[in-house]
């Protein structure tokens, strides 16, 4: 009773006392939940150093709930700070939590502390903890953690490298690449690795430098993968047992005692295996079912397999094979390790091979122990495997036993392939294929050769390995006559005797050689037995290497391989039938594997023709051809540079004429050409000299008296008296033109000037004559024409040495022949400055009146007229609408001709 009494009549006091002991009262409860809280006692710390946990435990009364802080006792650095949830234990008391720090335990000394926690209310800090890490000052020795830590492929690691008293830190190195490190601790350095890839079997080495860039010290990582293995299957061998087997996955990167341990239904796995990726585990007794179980550092992986042993039956491989082997077959045979076989049904595969072919055979028995091979080969080497399965609920076929070799009995040889080469003299040879090794079933050592005619004339011979011909001359065996024929025949000898005779009937007749290709013919009624193809090098004459191959009946086509066949090589192919008499030539072809360009080129001449030039080449033989030639290509030379003169289409060409050139030096390159190309082609220079034409002016009418004989004028020479004979593209055939005089009109003594040489070193003469008898003017003439041929000339003549027209420096531009000639304009020439639109025309200007300008030319003779062409008597001047003067310059033309003849009259 909070009520203190003086008096009886003292109420007011009393009721202050109990206010005051209920205030005290309120006071004494808020004091009593405050020392609910009790502050953590008892810490204790348990550290897993490989695990990096740190296990913490006290006594925290009632509380569940604490503020736990752990931070460097050095640094006073906080690495964790965090409320907790924690449950005291029942047995104990004790309240518990665990740590993983991410920095390895010994690395830095840690200091822990605890507190309660009731919402917003806590309790004093309990007294600190210290986890003494290895960087204390007492260390003298360097150290580096974690030590052989296993990690997973992308997980992150943390080093330190605490260094030794007196070291002052370098760098830390991971493998190769040098980190970054952070000081944690007065003696302690850290880095952490992110991401990290796969090491190698032998662990990634960390390693810490001190100041001087010395080792300290290190330690090796181990990153890797759990196991994944598949592919788990479990068969029997015995009948018995099982033999579980399973694919490995893929690499974990940790071997020793970090590599994977396996187990089947909890029998470890021990066996090891010679394939690194299969793994496999034998099973004493048929069970059923199995479970693999793979486990390492980093995890575990299981696999399951079950079904019945008829199923899963794998027959191991047939042993201590054996052979019993004759010409033409073989038995060979074999030993089971189990004994469980001999009620089993099997089916046995038996790969049989022989000079890298392969042949197999299949056979099938209960218990099979034995096979029959047939259709061998004498003499010849064979190597056998056998391997078996189950016929029923076949599962797989068993592993090949091991190979056994073994060899055929000899026997004797086949007849060999024969074939007669005749030459036109009927002499020849008698040849034969080498039989090959399956054909000759023994080591052949001689031919038997046998020639004989319907008389019986007989002629034997051996012939000894290794030839396979022998020459013969059917003269020297029967008779000439239309129906003679000779029968031969070889047989092939080895140790067993001869074979049967190869028989080859040849009447005497003369061969001959046709062209053609490809090999396909018309059926031939007579080819009983089918056909022979013979072929051999079209260069070769006489005495051939012949290769030919039979064609069976019914066959009108062949395609012919050989691996003598050579690309650029011409070969001959000849078709003949087979029957029972001589064989008969029916068709012949020629033809190239591979065309080739020409191995060699022309010979190449050239000669001079005035302006132009003419190329002339010989033959390139066939053996050099190396293809069909299609012809020519004609080219000028330019430096390095070939232009394109013509392309000759016709194989058989062997000359070309280049039309047009002035003076100087050129370079002609002729190239043949088949299918495949060009050859490399032969070139040959010409130098073109100067040369002159003789230009003939005929009948000029004269005035004055012409009955003397007058002497020879000489008309001293111009020197711009070059002409250029341009090409006129139109021409039009109703204008007059100026043609050649015939050689019988020309000379009345009957010695032509037409076709004699020109003499370019004389000057040019023109003949006048001093009695005209016909007074007309001067007329073209034309061929046919009754004109040209009535005009005639007696009494004396004048000789009038002509030199004005100038063609030994003339530069010339021939038409081209579209026959078998070129225009051609290479360097030195230079195009003529008129157009060729304008016809003929000189190079420089003529002045027809010549002798009222004399003066003006350092007294010089003009030019007389004008200039004619090379080709005719026509004067080269422009056609009649070019100039309106026309006529006025032929009537000055002719005057001035009449004055200058009449000025040298005495």
């Amino acid at each position: 009773m909070c009520c203190l009494s003086v008096s009886p009549n003292s109420k007011p006091a009393c009721s202050s006392v109990w206010l005051i002991c209920v205030l005290l009262g309120l006071s004494a409860v808020h004091t009593h939940g405050i020392d609910v809280l009790h502050v953590p006692q008892q810490l204790s710390l348990s550290p897993n150093m490989y695990t990096q946990q740190l296990s913490i435990s006290w006594l925290g009364g009632p509380a569940t709930t604490f503020d736990l802080m752990i931070f460097r006792t050095e640094f006073n650095e906080t690495v964790f700070y965090d409320t907790v949830s924690v449950t005291v234990n029942q047995v104990t008391g004790r309240h518990q939590w665990n740590w993983t720090s991410a920095v390895p335990l010994e690395c830095a000394s840690l200091s822990i502390k605890i507190r309660s926690r009731d919402g917003e209310t806590t309790s004093k800090w309990s007294n600190t903890e210290i986890l003494q890490g290895s960087d204390h000052a007492s260390n003298k020795k360097s150290q580096m953690f974690p030590q052989d830590k296993v990690q997973p492929v992308g997980a992150n690691t943390t080093f330190c490298c605490i260094m030794g008293q007196g070291k002052g830190f370098g760098r830390i190195h991971y493998g190769t690449a040098v980190m970054k490190a952070t000081q944690i601790s007065t003696q302690s350095y850290a880095v952490t690795v992110v991401n990290q890839g796969p090491s190698s079997s032998t662990g990634t080495n960390v390693f810490c430098l001190d100041d001087s860039s010395e080792p300290l010290t290190g330690a090796v990582v181990f990153v890797g993968y759990p196991p994944l293995p598949s592919d788990f299957v479990c068969e029997t061998h015995d009948l018995i047992s099982a033999v579980c087997q399973w694919t490995v996955g893929r690499d974990t990167h940790l071997t020793g005692k970090r590599k994977t341990h396996y187990s089947v239904n909890n029998r470890q796995c021990t066996e090891e295996s010679r394939q690194q990726k299969q793994k496999k585990c034998r099973v004493p007794q048929w069970e059923g079912n199995w479970t693999l179980v793979a486990e390492n550092r980093l995890g575990q992986y299981s696999l399951t397999d079950s079904a019945e042993l008829s199923h899963r039956v794998n027959p191991v491989a047939p042993a201590n094979l054996s052979c019993s082997a004759h010409a033409w077959n073989a038995t060979v045979r074999w030993h089971w390790k189990y004994s469980s076989y001999s009620s089993l049904a099997l089916d046995c595969q038996v790969k049989l091979s022989s000079h890298g072919s392969c042949r197999n055979y299949t056979f099938s028995g209960v218990g099979l122990q034995s096979v029959f091979l047939s259709d061998l080969y004498p003499d010849e080497e064979y190597s056998v495997q056998v391997r078996c399965g189950a016929q029923q609920n076949f599962w797989k076929w068993g592993t090949w036993s091991e190979p056994f070799s073994f060899k055929t009995s000899t026997y004797v040889p086949d007849a060999p392939d024969v074939w007669m080469w005749m030459n036109k003299d009927n002499t020849g040879q008698l040849v034969w294929k080498p039989l090959t090794r399956r054909q000759s079933h023994g080591q052949i050592t001689s031919y038997i050769v046998t020639l004989w005619s319907l008389e019986e004339k007989l002629n034997y011979m051996e012939i000894f390995v290794p030839d396979t011909s022998v020459p013969i001359n059917l003269t020297q065996i029967t008779a000439f006559s239309s129906d003679s024929k000779v029968i031969a025949s070889v047989a092939a000898k080895n140790v067993e005797g001869l074979s049967q005779p190869a028989t080859c009937i040849v009447y005497i007749s003369e061969f001959y050689l046709d062209r053609g290709f490809p090999l396909s013919w018309q059926s031939n009624a007579n080819a009983t037995c089918g056909y022979v193809v013979e072929w051999y090098d079209a260069t070769c004459v006489w005495d051939c290497h012949v290769e030919w191959m039979k064609v069976a009946a019914g066959n009108t086509n062949v395609s012919m391989e050989s691996e003598n066949f050579q690309p650029g090589v011409r070969y001959n192919f000849s078709l003949y039938s087979c029957s029972s008499e001589a064989p008969e030539l029916l068709q012949r072809w020629q033809g190239y594997m591979q065309e080739l360009v020409p191995s060699s080129s022309v010979s190449l001449s050239t000669t001079q023709e005035g302006a132009d030039v003419l190329l002339t080449w010989g033959e390139i033989p066939v053996v050099s051809t190396r293809g069909f030639l299609l012809g020519y290509n004609i080219y000028i030379r330019s430096g390095a540079q070939l232009t394109l003169l013509a392309n000759l289409p016709d194989p058989q060409s062997r000359s070309y004429t280049v039309k047009g050139l002035s003076m100087g030096t050129y370079k002609f390159t002729v190239k043949a050409f088949t299918s495949a190309g060009e050859d490399t082609g032969t070139t040959a220079s010409i130098t073109l000299e100067p040369y002159k034409r003789n230009i003939l002016l005929r009948s000029p009418k004269l005035p004055g008296d012409w009955s003397r004989t007058q002497g020879p004028l000489d008309v001293k020479p111009s020197p711009h008296s070059i002409v250029h004979i341009v090409e006129k593209p139109e021409w039009d055939s109703s204008k007059e033109v100026l043609v050649v005089i015939p050689e019988e009109d020309e000379d009345e003594e009957g010695q032509g000037i037409g076709d004699e040489p020109v003499d370019t070193d004389e000057p040019t003469s023109l003949r006048y004559y001093n009695q005209v008898v016909d007074d007309r003017p001067i007329r073209p003439r034309f061929p046919g024409s009754s004109a040209s041929s009535t005009s005639s000339l007696d009494s004396a003549r004048t000789d009038v040495t002509y030199t004005g027209i100038q063609t030994s420096g003339s530069s010339l531009v021939f038409q081209l022949d579209p026959q078998n000639s070129s225009e051609a304009s290479p360097e030195p020439f230079q195009e003529p400055q008129a157009s060729s639109a304008e016809g003929y025309k000189p190079q420089n200007s003529w002045h027809l009146d010549s002798p009222v300008e004399a003066g003006d030319t350092g007294s010089l003779a003009p030019s007389l007229g004008s200039p004619t062409s090379v080709a005719s008597t026509q004067f080269l001047l422009p056609d009649g609408d070019e100039h309106v003067g026309e006529k006025r310059q032929s009537s000055s033309a002719a005057t001035w001709l009449t004055n200058l003849l009449s000025s040298t009259k005495p």
